[in-house]
C-alpha cells in the first residue's frame, strides 16, 4: 500500500462518507480541489441527484483558484441553493484540510446565507 498525499486523503474521504450522507432537506456539500481550479457540489445521497453546482472554472478564474475565488465559489453556490429552497447542508471536505481554499470556500458559502 503507497502511503503518498493522495492515498492518505482517500482513506479519510472514505471515513467521512460512512459518517455523512446528504437529503432532500439537508444535502452534501462536496468540495473537490485540483491543481487549477476548486469545485463544489450539493448532493442528495438518498436519489443520488446533484442539487447545485459551482466552480471556479465558470467564473473565469482559468488557472490556481486562490482564497478570494474559492470565496466566490462558495457564495455562488450559496446563491443556487438559496434558489432551490436549500438553507441547510452537511459540510463534506472529501478528506482536505480545513484549512486555505476549502476553508474560505466554506466560508463563502455561509456568507451567502448556507447553514452548517
Amino acid at each position: 500500500m503507497a502511503f503518498d498525499k493522495n492515498s492518505r486523503r482517500l482513506r479519510i474521504k472514505k471515513s467521512i462518507r460512512r459518517k455523512i450522507s446528504g437529503t432532500d432537506s439537508r444535502p452534501r456539500l462536496a468540495v473537490f480541489k485540483s491543481n487549477t481550479g476548486i469545485y463544489a457540489q450539493l448532493v442528495d445521497d438518498l436519489k443520488g441527484h446533484t442539487l447545485a453546482q459551482a466552480s471556479s472554472k465558470e467564473l473565469g478564474a482559468a488557472m490556481n483558484a486562490n482564497m478570494s475565488v474559492s470565496k466566490e465559489v462558495g457564495k455562488k453556490l450559496a446563491e443556487r441553493a438559496t434558489a432551490n429552497g436549500v438553507t441547510e447542508v452537511v459540510f463534506d471536505r472529501s478528506g482536505y484540510l480545513y484549512h486555505g481554499n476549502v476553508k474560505a470556500l466554506a466560508e463563502g458559502a455561509r456568507e451567502g446565507g448556507l447553514k452548517f
